[in-house]
């Protein structure tokens, strides 16, 4: 018995070995596809919510740069030795007292009006396809009851729920996808300063394998990785156990947050952050499928001395989509809930014009890919997205004058999305021009942007 027993041994070790198909390198984890369905959604909800959403400020109009107009970086910024952080402690001084610490915000946190399915049926009509949770920010407080995080959790203290088992029930009845943000370190934490691999090892890691066999979200949006390279967080060990080992090993994608190196490196998606981090020229021509991520407004969380300067308009949110999708990517719009569980009704109203506009012109967003011809045309305001052979003209403003599209093999029926007349079109060699049809209050589809279709033209 002893002679067989550690051949057997090793045998056993071999087959659950090379039984993982993805191995704890980059080499490995960056062989995996990012699953089909991310690229085909193209339009997600990005969700801040926390103690932050308490005070809810930020020196939205300061010149200080887009980073320090975080309202969720509240406790670090007040706390900072620099122009940001001095405005900001100027104003907790102000309302709250010197000796009031952020803690304190915590028990003040109630969401005593949240309804998760409400926030869902927002998002469904606002035509978004994925949902992305900050369960913990930066702060270190979750959204749920995590034993790593006792009393400095949402079940706990403050709201008393399990936030992020409640949305994830909504969001996944009402047919979407759900994902969910976290930052890998924590600004205050001791044990993260003390003894980072404890900290990894009986902390993070632990956390991150609770919210994926506890809630199995579709997406795991990592972010806070630039202290310490991707081998000190041990992320492609814990990559490894998710592609191979975890209850969403098939569908799961993943982020590029992994380690001071990885951002457009390694990882799954890309992601920029309103358009700054890891900013590229032609950014279209990225490899990884990519994302960009920015809120309505200057912040992620809720900030409530933001007005209209501040906000995006519809109309900018809709060209925005169109920029990111024509260019290959996704748009992750973000939104900041109140203190007492609502989203703005500004946000909302925003959210549901995109719907809006979404409803009729949807065909030319959702499953599309970016097309290659575009790069030789160059007109303003005119972007294009592709689907089989169907070719989409999307124009952030009405055209004056005739749409020439160049690149073009065939012409098959040439309509514009939501209008039912005649649209009068011309194809010379490769060359197709197009003459925008006279609309009127009672025929125009949108009141933002339009969608011309060529089928059957590559």
């Amino acid at each position: 018995m002893k002679k067989n027993f550690i051949p057997i041994l090793f045998l056993l070790f071999s087959i659950h070995v090379f039984a993982q198909k993805y191995q704890p390198t980059w080499e490995s984890i960056d062989s995996r596809p990012v699953p089909q369905w991310f690229e085909d959604v193209k339009f997600g909800i990005f969700i801040h919510w926390g103690v932050y959403a308490v005070p809810a400020w930020a020196p939205a109009d300061a010149d200080i740069g887009i980073y320090a107009k975080y309202s969720e970086w509240y406790w670090w910024r007040k706390n900072e030795d620099s122009e940001a952080g001095k405005l900001f402690r100027d104003y907790h001084n102000q309302m709250y007292g010197e000796d009031f610490k952020y803690q304190d915000f915590a028990p003040m946190w109630k969401a005593q009006h949240f309804e998760p399915d409400d926030w869902a049926d927002v998002f469904k009509k606002a035509g978004a396809k994925y949902v992305v949770l900050t369960s913990k920010h930066h702060e270190g407080f979750t959204l749920w009851p995590s034993e790593q995080s006792w009393n400095w959790n949402s079940v706990d203290i403050g709201p008393h729920r399990d936030l992020c088992g409640d949305l994830t029930k909504a969001v996944k009845d009402a047919g979407l996808h759900m994902g969910f943000y976290y930052s890998l370190y924590e600004w205050y934490n001791p044990l993260y300063h003390n003894n980072l691999e404890k900290y990894v090892d009986d902390h993070m890691i632990p956390q991150m394998k609770d919210l994926v066999t506890r809630y199995e979200p579709d997406i795991f949006w990592t972010d806070g990785e630039w202290d310490h390279p991707s081998e000190k967080w041990k992320s492609t060990e814990f990559l490894a156990w998710l592609y191979n080992e975890s209850p969403v090993k098939d569908r799961v994608a993943v982020n590029d947050r992994w380690g001071k190196e990885t951002r457009g490196v390694h990882g799954g998606y890309f992601t920029t952050e309103y358009d700054l981090v890891h900013d590229r020229e032609g950014v279209g021509e990225v490899e990884r499928p990519w994302e960009e991520c920015r809120g309505i407004g200057t912040s992620f969380g809720y900030n409530q001395i933001e007005d209209l300067d501040n906000y995006m308009t519809s109309d900018g949110l809709v060209d925005l989509l169109i920029e990111k999708v024509a260019g290959g990517g996704n748009l992750l719009l973000d939104i900041g809930p109140t203190a007492d569980g609502r989203i703005p009704v500004i946000q909302q109203q925003r959210l549901l014009d995109i719907g809006s506009w979404l409803d009729i012109n949807g065909e030319a967003i959702y499953e599309t890919r970016k097309w290659e011809g575009a790069e030789n045309n160059d007109a303003e305001n005119v972007y294009f997205t592709r689907k089989g052979n169907d070719l989409y003209v999307l124009c952030t403003k009405f055209p004056e004058k005739p749409v020439i599209v160049k690149g073009i093999k065939n012409v098959g029926k040439v309509s514009m999305l939501g209008f039912d007349g005649k649209v009068k079109s011309k194809k010379s060699g490769n060359t197709i021009t197009i003459t925008p049809p006279v609309l009127s209050p009672i025929n125009n589809p949108s009141p933002y942007a339009w969608v011309f279709k060529i089928e059957d033209s590559l």
